[in-house]
């Protein structure tokens, strides 16, 4: 386990979590969420919010946890939220924003699941 890169991808995470928290359009626009004049519907705000907040707390248990079984769980978690925001952003965004969404929610988990899987790091 790549404990460093695990805790780097935590703070990553809960960040742009907290900051998609406070601004969901940081999220929205990229993904397509807003109208054609850029705005993000007060609703699509209100629904994105949760998705924010659960990457800040799982962020934050990567960051934190105890190094063994604990940051693992976190790290499994971590990679499961990924690959599933994949799956259902892959089938539920529009096409123009689709491939882009589905390539960052893969990459975060792939980068997790390597610093999971790989051999601890030498200084």
């Amino acid at each position: 386990m790549r404990v460093g890169l695990l805790r780097a991808v935590g703070v990553a995470t809960a960040a742009y979590g907290i900051a998609v928290t406070a601004r969901p359009e940081l999220l929205a626009k990229p993904s397509g969420l807003v109208d054609e004049a850029g705005r993000t519907a007060p609703h699509t705000r209100t629904s994105l919010r949760p998705l924010a907040w659960r990457d800040a707390a799982s962020g934050i248990a990567l960051a934190l946890a105890p190094e063994g079984a604990a940051l693992r769980t976190a790290a499994w978690v971590r990679v499961a939220a990924d690959l599933g925001d994949a799956a259902l952003l892959g089938t539920t965004l529009p096409a123009e924003t689709r491939g882009k969404a589905v390539a960052v929610s893969v990459g975060w988990g792939a980068l997790s699941l390597a610093a999971l899987c790989g051999g601890r790091a030498t200084g």
